[in-house]
């Protein structure tokens, strides 16, 4: 099970490919909030209403000086199916190989249906301009959590 991380960690840098083939990396946004969310699966009920609420926030998000990447272990193209299905306008990248995924505490045991299994932990964590952990959130809903991190950020 990888480490979670905490208040005050250095955020691992990552470079991942969008749902366009574009490289999208931590570094590049130094400078300004970075909100990365982890989701198990594109097209799946509970993701598309974690990446709606999150589109539905972006603009109040964005004017508070925070950008979003969502990462997800699916494959570019079907990130692309993702956006254009639902109008997304959040930054998705894909994460195949689980590495992001894992540098962050977001793969690993979780339970599912009673069940313990190994899998995507839904987390956010928020990342600093400095690129440190500022805020990091394990095992959350989908439904409710955005509004709930605009409230914490007191946005």
């Amino acid at each position: 099970m990888s480490e979670r991380l905490t208040p005050g960690d250095t955020a691992p840098d990552f470079t991942l490919p969008d749902a366009d083939g574009n490289q999208i990396s931590l570094a590049d946004r130094r400078g300004r909030k970075v909100i990365v969310y982890f989701y198990p699966a594109a097209l799946t009920p509970g993701c598309t209403k974690q990446a709606c609420d999150f589109t539905d926030n972006l603009d109040l998000l964005a004017g508070a000086g925070y950008d979003v990447i969502g990462v997800s272990p699916d494959q570019p193209e079907k990130l692309a199916k993702f956006r254009d299905k639902e109008s997304l306008k959040v930054t998705l990248v894909a994460d195949p190989d689980k590495k992001v995924l894992e540098a962050y505490g977001a793969f690993g045991e979780k339970k599912l249906y009673g069940k313990t299994v190994t899998g995507v932990i839904r987390s956010t964590v928020v990342v600093d301009e400095q690129g440190k952990v500022e805020r990091a959130l394990y095992n959350v809903k989908a439904t409710g959590h955005v509004a709930k991190i605009i409230k914490d950020l007191g946005i």
